[in-house]
Order: C-alpha cells, then sequence, then structure tokens
C-alpha cells in the first residue's frame, strides 16, 4: 500500500476535548469549502434509492462534521424526508450532542457513549457512512469494517477529502501549507470561541496540531489501488462495491458498498 499509519493528534484519548472541538470546527470549515455536503448526499441519495435503508449511523462523526448539512440536503433536495441520522464516535463531542439531541425536529441522534467504529455488534442497521475518517483506521481495522458491512448486508458510504496524491517521500509538505492556511481558515469557524482565537493567534496550537494532522491525514488515506486491496477475495453477486474520485480543488476519493436487490428482492 502506498499510505503510511503516522499518528495523529486526535487519535490519542488524552487529547483535551477543548482543543479536538477547535481541530473537528476547522475540518468542518475545509468540507465547507471543498463542497463535501452536497458531493456526499448525491453518494448517499444513490444507495438509499437502490436499498429499503431510511436510516443512516455516522461513525467517527466528531464535533458533527458535514453530515446535518447532508440529511438537510437530503429532505429537501431528495425528498427523503423520512431519512434519520444517528451520529457516533469514540470521543463524543457531548457539547454537540446536546445541541444535536436538544431539537426534536432535526431527525437527527448523537450518541453520547463511546462507539468503535470497528467493533460495532452488527445490529446496528441502516446505512454506515464514514466522512474523512476512514484513513483513521489501520488496514486491518479498515477491512474488518467493510467485511462486516458485507456480511450484515447492510450499505456503507466512505468519502476522504484527499487522494493522497503526494508522492509518499513528500507528505510532509502539507504540513507548513496547513500550519498557514490555518490563520485564513479561522474566522470561518462557527461558533467562534475564545480558546479557537487565543490558541490560533497568540499561542498557535491549533495551527501546528491542524497542520501535523492534515499532512498526516492525507499520508494515512488509502488510494484507489489500496482500496482494491482492502476488498480483494471479497467479491460477491449478493454486494457490490464501487469507488472513484471527485475532481476540484482536491482530488477526493470515495467507497460506496450495497447489497444487490433482484426482482424479488435482496438476495
Amino acid at each position: 500500500m502506498k499510505r503510511i499509519h503516522l499518528f495523529e493528534f486526535e487519535d490519542f484519548p488524552w487529547f483535551p476535548e477543548w482543543l479536538r472541538r477547535c481541530m473537528t470546527r476547522l475540518i468542518l470549515v475545509m468540507h465547507n469549502l471543498l463542497g463535501t455536503s452536497e458531493k456526499v448526499a448525491d453518494l448517499i441519495a444513490k444507495v438509499l434509492r437502490k436499498s429499503e435503508s431510511s436510516t443512516i449511523l455516522d461513525l467517527c462523526s466528531g464535533s458533527g462534521g458535514p453530515m446535518p448539512e447532508v440529511l438537510q440536503i437530503l429532505h429537501d433536495r431528495y425528498g427523503m424526508r423520512n431519512v434519520s441520522l444517528t451520529m457516533t464516535d469514540l470521543y463524543p463531542d457531548f457539547k454537540m450532542a446536546k445541541e444535536l439531541n436538544g431539537d426534536e425536529e432535526n431527525n437527527i441522534t448523537y450518541k453520547t457513549i463511546p462507539v468503535d467504529a470497528v467493533q460495532l455488534d452488527g445490529t446496528t442497521g441502516g446505512l454506515r457512512t464514514m466522512i474523512g475518517s476512514f484513513h483513521h483506521m489501520r488496514p486491518a481495522e479498515a477491512r474488518k469494517i467493510l467485511v462486516a458491512a458485507q456480511e450484515n448486508r447492510e450499505p456503507i458510504c466512505v468519502f476522504e477529502l484527499s487522494g493522497n496524491s503526494t508522492p509518499v517521500g513528500l507528505w510532509w509538505i502539507a504540513f507548513p501549507i496547513n500550519f498557514f492556511m490555518t490563520f485564513f481558515i479561522t474566522p470561518m469557524v462557527r461558533p467562534m470561541t475564545w480558546q479557537q482565537l487565543l490558541f490560533t493567534y497568540l499561542i498557535p496550537i491549533i495551527p501546528l496540531c491542524f497542520g501535523w494532522d492534515g499532512a498526516v491525514s492525507n499520508a494515512r488515506t488509502y488510494t484507489l489501488e489500496d482500496l482494491d486491496e482492502l476488498l480483494q477475495g471479497m467479491e460477491s453477486d449478493q454486494y457490490e462495491w464501487e469507488k472513484g474520485t471527485f475532481d476540484g480543488k482536491t482530488s477526493q476519493i470515495y467507497l460506496l458498498g450495497r447489497p444487490i436487490r433482484t426482482q424479488s428482492g435482496y438476495d
């Protein structure tokens, strides 16, 4: 595989919750700038049309990410108003969970107990999504997630912000780019907090962490060829896989898995 598995600060359980929240809100800004919500909504709508699912289980949700907006697009543009969203994370954002769970009309539930994407019990049901998070999984873990979706005959949608197109030996050049970019995109963060401002412009802890994690995320991302390796031996006449890229400001990768439906229903 091309990917290399270096550490990210956000992976550590000791990483402060407030700092993790500041980081994930910056990632949301990147999703907004790159149009992730529109792209993911198109992918999910395609999967839902070919399945009987009306529930989305989002894994590694962090501070919300683009999925609440994706759900709104599914409701408004595609008329899928019966679709609901359950958000989960190994390190739940309790502040975001309280905000989302307090709105009874948004069709969103954020679980406040830790959920490990690799250790799902097979009773979750619905479409599983991993938006900008699949690269956190080592190959054995990533394959386990894909195998579980196929064996449980549940659709899955994986989307990554980058395509890992940088030569392996130059993965680190993204660090200074991401570091300085943080100063320009921070004003777009909502809601803005004093921590976000203080630890960006006066004490640049956030730019350092965001710069490193961003560079490492790209190096960790599975390429299309890497995905082929993960899916090796999983060929089935009852389940199909589709992978591809979105070309734009960056080359973004997606992977869709879904059970095959016959005239009489699902095999």
